[in-house]
């Protein structure tokens, strides 16, 4: 025999096994490559006016630009007790732990075993014996084709794609709060303005029940005076109830039951207003900052890797296998008679009615369905930051307005009495008069509210509320 051929088996297997190994550098399946900004139909700018540049500390932290220390306080809260926080960083944990375990497919499995056993004659002659029994028992199967390899690639991209998801939940408890929280201010001050406002009615109700005694004018007056008292008191119940629901949105929000926060709301506070300006950077910078869109990048990453675990189905698969064993009457004995085995085994699919090919059809589908998310994702994302900008520049706009309709209201009101007590209006005037207030007063408090919230939704929308800077996936 030539020097090759009476190598022993053992070494050849060995060989073999060093071969796989040194083939492992490819992988099955599609390289995943990050989808560029053009790709996406991200344009260079947004088409309302808007600083390039963008300020990730304070968008980290947006609230604190309110200057409200009972906002901040109760972000903060939302933060360390909100129950579907706990959830996600739950998932989170669930996540990383699913790729440690598929980083472990890529190492040899080891296990050891032993006995220990002893026979008695019960009758007869002859006496007792022991046995010892150990063994040492490894596996691995060679990643030829990459299949554990992309495995690992799709958990990683997950755990990754969990993380963002977190941030994500994060960004949007925030921006919860503090629409409940400006929704309650201002429920607030709509009702100061009702109730301000049946102060105003409850006097003009006084003069017309005077004038009627005096009968400087008809009943009819008086009905109209106590209609309109009526009416206005009448909206306070439902803005107490919004009031209500928006405490109690807050309190579950923050981890709490309903109610817990409500004494601490309980004094009327001004509606707070963000920034005059607020930076939003350019459109592409969106795609690292918004963790809505990161997850669902990171999700298409996944079903790509996906592709190549289900490609690797279609070649071979070798496995190694070795064991140490020894047997012995007596357990100090146990190392003078050890056996080796070493087993290699290869499979490979010959006919598997299409199955292979249809699972690999499948989950490039599903990859198509991942990319199709993404892109949809990204645009919604840039609609968000284009309304809101839109919106920030409206409602300041017609806040503007309101502040001078309302003032022309209240010296509307003023003219309007002193000539109805004289007797150069009548009541109809001087009713229309005390409408238009009211309405001028809750429109204005309620388009402060619109900007506060439009602020919110701006900082939202870019991705604010979350630091980029403990990002991780591992």
């Amino acid at each position: 025999m030539s020097p090759r051929t009476s190598l022993p088996s053992s070494a050849r297997l060995v060989g073999v096994a060093l071969l796989a190994l040194a083939t492992q550098a490819c992988a099955v399946g599609p390289d995943y490559r990050p989808q560029a900004a053009a790709a996406l139909h991200v344009p260079d700018r947004y088409q309302a006016p808007a600083a390039d540049s963008v300020d990730t500390a304070r968008l980290a932290h947006w609230w604190a630009a309110f200057n409200d220390p009972t906002l901040t306080s109760l972000v903060e809260r939302t933060l360390a007790g909100n129950t579907d926080l706990a959830a996600a960083q739950a998932r989170l944990r669930a996540a990383r732990a699913s790729l440690k375990a598929s980083q472990g497919a890529l190492l040899p499995s080891l296990s050891a075993g032993g006995s220990a056993s002893r026979q008695e004659v019960v009758e007869g002659p002859g006496g007792g014996n022991s046995g010892f029994q150990a063994g040492l028992d490894a596996a691995y199967e060679v990643d030829l084709f990459g299949g554990v390899r992309r495995s690992v690639e799709a958990a990683r991209a997950t755990a990754e794609s969990s993380a963002a998801s977190l941030a994500d939940v994060q960004r949007s408890l925030v921006a919860e709060v503090a629409l409940n929280y400006i929704d309650a201010r201002s429920t607030q001050a709509r009702l100061a303005v009702a109730r301000e406002n049946i102060g105003l009615q409850d006097e003009t109700l006084q003069i017309v029940r005077w004038r009627v005694e005096a009968g400087l004018v008809s009943d009819l007056d008086l009905q109209q005076a106590i209609a309109q008292r009526a009416q206005t008191a009448a909206s306070i119940p439902t803005l107490e109830q919004s009031y209500a629901a928006s405490v109690n949105r807050i309190a579950v929000l923050i981890g709490q039951a309903p109610g817990a926060v409500t004494a601490e709301m309980a004094a009327q506070q001004p509606i707070p207003l963000g920034p005059d300006a607020v930076e939003a950077g350019l459109p592409a910078d969106l795609l690292n900052r918004r963790p809505d869109l990161i997850a669902a990048e990171r999700s298409l990453a996944a079903e790509v890797a996906r592709i190549g675990v289900a490609e690797a189905d279609l070649y071979p698969a070798l496995r190694l296998s070795g064991s140490l064993s020894s047997n012995s009457t007596s357990f100090s004995a146990l190392g003078d008679n050890i056996i080796g085995n070493l087993i290699g085994s290869i499979t490979a699919p010959i006919f598997q009615g299409g199955q292979i090919r249809a699972r690999i059809e499948q989950q490039r589908a599903t990859a198509d369905v991942a990319l199709a998310n993404y892109r949809g994702a990204v645009l919604t994302a840039l609609e968000d930051v284009e309304n809101a900008l839109v919106s920030i520049d409206r409602t300041k706009a017609r806040e503007s307005e309101l502040l001078t309709a309302e003032a022309a209201a209240r010296q509307s009101v003023s003219l309007a009495e002193a000539q109805y007590q004289s007797g150069l209006i009548d009541f109809q005037a001087l009713l229309s008069t005390q409408q238009s207030l009211l309405s001028a007063q809750d429109s204005r408090t309620t388009a402060r509210a619109a900007r506060a919230s439009a602020s919110i939704q701006l900082f939202k929308a870019l991705g604010g509320g979350w630091d980029a800077s403990e990002r991780t996936g591992s």
